[in-house]
């Protein structure tokens, strides 16, 4: 289990564990996620829930760790651009400790 702070104070955190990880990795949701300024906004938190929420429209099969990975951590209620931010700075770190 890891967390992630979401406001730059750190008042607020957010638990994430291998299983939103492995789901992050499963459907490359952060692939082409972020414009070429490098700059993670609202707007870009905007752009990930819309490509979740098509995804889990779209799925005919079970998507239960989509679901998951959005009650616990994308729609959680502190995050915010800054937290996605240190989401993804988490992803990176871990999957290169995967490899």
């Amino acid at each position: 289990m890891y967390t992630i702070q979401a406001n730059p104070t750190g008042t607020r955190s957010i638990q994430v564990t291998e299983e939103h990880l492995s789901t992050i990795e499963k459907y490359a949701l952060f692939q082409h996620l972020i414009d070429s300024n490098g700059i993670v906004d609202e707007s870009v938190l905007e752009k990930l829930r819309l490509n979740i929420r098509s995804l889990i429209a779209a799925q005919e099969s079970d998507c239960k760790d989509l679901l998951d990975l959005c009650i616990d951590v994308i729609y959680h209620k502190d995050m915010k651009a800054f937290g996605l931010h240190q989401l993804i700075l988490l992803y990176i770190q871990w999957e290169e400790s995967e490899e």
